[in-house]
């Protein structure tokens, strides 16, 4: 069996799937997908999706991951509970009402079989002019954040769905989109421990099972390589903040990464660097990322131990969350999304953020 398949979480071309892509995802025992807003049509449609894709798989479920963060980020327009930006959330100063958002996030991509929500953002809203962070943050101070934060990861987690921090060490205080561009963020370590990093030990304690590493370069870390292809900034997440669950890239097709590297290159950097799964928009990329990590196995560029390591993790989070995987029945969908009791929150939500709104603007 291929295991090296198991750390590549790839995108996939349409609203079904295509024989070739069945193909690729269950000989090459394929980890994870991620879903766009291309690849959903309705709800039906979705869980569809989902079970031909969990029906290439091996022997533990795939990752079916989506972000769902909340404003202006979540693929699934229609159909959906659609929420307000976290920002927005943020100003209730409420996280048992966040805890609430997240369990319905949580169970209506559970009804569709999607189990991984790369959500929350911990990134703080230190630049206004960061316009690719923004209001998908939850504030502009480390306090705030921690504390929605850690609600948004207890709600998704007890209710079935699996959490994604991100995007570490932190995007808050950039300027440039790493969609785009390789920011460079100037802080010292000192600010880092005081600011950025304080979200994510919040979410590290509440038990996220994933930490997204940003494309972006941090002078006091690595002035070379941005955190997702560093050692430096991997090992500061292993060693100094505890983690020991899965660490995941931003996806490998932003132009940060593609820019200065092949995809091959790029694949072989990160896995070299710490990262237990690398994530690709589309499945070509996918493939030349898997045959880079496969040459470096053979030649030994990437010892044999720390592959184990990364699929151990992986496995070890399948056999805890996925085991009793069961496909989704698509008559039950349509009753557990919108419902009435998501309405009422988002009554009262909408409601608490008019009234912070209007205070402040007074």
């Amino acid at each position: 069996m291929n295991e090296l398949g198991q750390m590549i979480m790839t995108g996939v071309s349409g609203t079904s799937l295509t024989a070739e892509e069945s193909k690729f995802l269950e000989e090459e025992n394929i980890g994870g997908v991620l879903l766009f807003s291309h690849n959903y049509d309705n709800p039906a449609q979705l869980a569809e999706l989902v079970n031909s894709i969990q029906q290439a798989r091996q022997e533990y479920p795939l990752f079916i991951a989506v972000d769902n963060e909340g404003g202006r980020v979540f693929r699934f327009k229609k159909n959906f509970t659609q929420f307000p930006p976290m920002y927005h959330v943020g100003l209730t100063d409420s996280p048992k009402l966040c805890f609430h958002i997240a369990k319905i996030m949580a169970d209506e991509l559970l009804a569709c079989g999607i189990n991984v929500n790369f959500a929350p953002v911990c990134d703080v809203w230190t630049n206004p002019n960061n316009k690719v962070i923004g209001d998908r943050a939850f504030g502009k101070d480390e306090e705030t954040v921690s504390k929605f934060v850690s609600s948004i990861i207890r709600g998704l987690q007890t209710n079935g769905v699996l959490s994604c921090a991100k995007h570490f060490p932190g995007h808050g205080h950039t300027t440039k989109d790493s969609h785009y561009d390789l920011p460079i963020l100037k802080r010292t370590r000192e600010e880092l421990e005081d600011l950025e990093f304080k979200p994510f030990i919040k979410a590290i304690k509440s038990r996220t099972e994933f930490v997204m590493m940003a494309h972006l370069i941090v002078d006091s870390i690595d002035n070379e390589l941005p955190s997702s292809l560093s050692p430096k900034a991997y090992q500061i997440l292993r060693e100094d903040l505890k983690f020991n669950k899965l660490i995941i890239t931003d996806d490998m097709e932003m132009q940060a990464i593609t820019d200065h590297y092949s995809v091959e290159e790029a694949a072989v950097m990160a896995i070299s660097a710490g990262a237990d799964m690398i994530e690709y928009r589309s499945m070509d990329a996918a493939r030349k990322a898997l045959e880079g990590l496969k040459e470096a196995k053979k030649t030994k560029k990437i010892k044999n131990d720390q592959f184990n390591q990364s699929i151990a993790r992986i496995t070890e989070a399948k056999k805890t969350y996925l085991s009793e995987y069961k496909p989704v029945y698509i008559p039950d969908i349509a009753k557990k999304l919108n419902t009435g009791a998501s309405q009422s929150l988002m009554a009262e939500i909408r409601e608490k953020i008019d009234q912070v709104l209007g205070q402040k603007n007074q």
